[in-house]
């Protein structure tokens, strides 16, 4: 059997995903990185992105939000403000929030906040177009 990773991803609202994993990738405030089994101990700041986790050749996606990880050798625990598989994404919501961060952007009304807005909503509508919605 190859190595393999335990992997459980928490948001505020559930369990997103608990199981096992050869690789997970995911966006962090220092880029993307891969974690492969027998990995370093470290934490880590998330960025919004797409998070994979692999499974031998299967390769699952989701919107991944900010959080923090904690990468501990053969275990990785995420806690997430929010992760979606793309099927819970609406895509003309994400569409929506998208037009209104850019406007907030334009207007340079609540600067970071409007720029994470628009990463999140530009995320989900990515996701959501990979699921063909």
């Amino acid at each position: 059997m190859a190595d393999t990773l335990q992997l459980v991803i928490i948001t505020p609202e559930r369990e997103f995903f608990r199981g096992e994993s050869t690789f997970v990738e995911f966006t962090t405030t220092d880029g993307d990185v891969g974690i492969y089994p027998k990995h370093i101990p470290t934490t880590v700041v998330l960025d919004p992105g797409i998070l994979r986790i692999h499974n031998g050749k299967e390769v699952r996606e989701a919107a991944l939000h900010s959080g923090f990880a904690e990468i501990l050798g053969d275990r990785i625990t995420i806690l997430a403000e929010a992760v979606e598989w793309p099927e819970e994404i609406d895509k003309n919501r994400a569409e929506e929030a998208r037009i209104r961060a850019e406007r907030k952007l334009e207007d340079n009304a609540e600067g970071g906040k409007a720029e994470l807005a628009l990463k999140r909503s530009v995320l989900r509508i990515r996701m959501a177009e990979k699921e063909g919605r």
